[in-house]
Formats: structure tokens, sequence, C-alpha cells
């Protein structure tokens, strides 16, 4: 599955079960241009080494195929989706979702309802520049809350258009918010390495309306 095996943390051991940080007080905020906006949280899900086995053995992952210069070929990474009527596969999840609720509510304005998921396998796995620009993201400031778990791996993002790169390197069990006019103005992509790296998951949370 892939390039190597993931190395639990013993700085991550939780004797309990895995818990949420506090949010109040806790996001550092990045303010961008054009409206947009990023929060960055290291370290939110503590005892995520649980979570991580969870949804890597009890996710039924999917593979997919999408045309690109006329030629279809393979998504290189594993995908799935779950919709607001669907459980989540770990209990913390949903208390995350709920958690992001709370704390968002004033700018947000609506729930946290959908979670996506995307499994990279390794290093050959990534995602291209994009913004997440399907449904009311396309012409409406909104939010995409994203928790990784795993293997870190680096987000970047830059201006649409073209610009300079930020670059947030994303851990065990990090948080990162993108928010205001990010999806629209802002694009992000997560690289190709070819250091050799463990499965890294990511969970994006999205209000209805938002892909």
């Amino acid at each position: 599955m892939s390039d190597v095996a993931y190395q639990p943390s013993m700085l991550d051991f939780a004797a309990q079960g895995p818990t949420l940080g506090p949010l109040a007080g806790g996001p550092r905020r990045h303010e961008l241009s054009r409206g947009a906006w990023v929060d960055h949280l290291p370290g939110w899900v503590r005892g995520s080494d649980g979570v991580l086995d969870t949804l890597l053995l009890d996710v039924p992952w999917r593979a997919e195929r999408r045309t690109m210069y006329e030629t279809e070929v393979d998504v290189p990474r594993l995908l799935c989706w779950y919709g607001a009527d669907r459980p989540l596969p770990h209990p913390v999840l949903t208390e995350a979702r709920a958690a992001l609720t709370r704390h968002y509510a004033a700018e947000l304005g609506e729930p946290f309802v959908t979670a996506g998921m995307c499994l990279y396998r390794g290093g050959r796995d990534s995602v291209a520049w994009h913004g997440d620009t399907l449904g009311r993201s396309a012409h409406s400031d909104t939010m995409v809350a994203i928790v990784s778990f795993g293997s870190p791996r680096p987000l970047l993002l830059r201006p649409r258009g073209g610009g300079a790169s930020l670059r947030f390197a994303l851990g065990h069990g990090d948080l990162v918010v993108m928010g205001g006019s990010c999806q629209r103005t802002w694009e992000h992509a997560i690289p190709k390495t070819a250091r050799p790296v463990g499965p890294r998951i990511s969970v994006q949370f999205r209000p209805a309306g938002v892909a």
C-alpha cells in the first residue's frame, strides 16, 4: 500500500484513546491576499495512531480514473466520501466535525457536514494544484477544514494565476482550515516526493454544497 510502513510515534500515545486539543486560541491564522486565510494548528488530534489504523483498515477506499489530455489515467491517491447521513468511521472524527462547527460558527454561519477522505499511499501519490470550486465555493466564501493523519507531507498554497507559494508541514493529527476566498483565489497541492514516506490520510470537512 505504501513506500514504507508507518511508524507510530511514542509521543502520540494516548492511554485513553484519541482526544482533541482546544480550538479556542489554538489555531494560528495566516492572512493571505484577496480575502483568503489559512488557520494552522499542529497536533490537534492527540493519540491519533489509533485513528490512522482504523482509517487504513475500515474505510472502503476506491481508486478512480480521470481523463487528462484525452487520455484516461489513474488518480494518484485513493478516495472515499462520507455524506451528511453516513456515519464516520471513527468517533473522534464525529467529535472533530462538531468541534469545528462550534468554533467557526460565527464566521461560517453553517455546520460542517460532509467528510471527504484521501489516502496517499506513499511518495508517488499526490494531488495537483487546484481549488475546491465545485458547488457554492465557486462563487461564495466558505471553509474547508483538513485533519491529517500519518506521515508528514507538505501542503503548498499559491495565488491563483501565479505567485510565490506558501508551505505548511502537515504532520500526524494536524489541523489546517482554508477560509474566506481561499478556494477561489488560491490553489493548493500535495506534491510527489522521492523520499521514502509512509501512508498519509487527509480528512476534509466541508459544509453542504461544497466539494
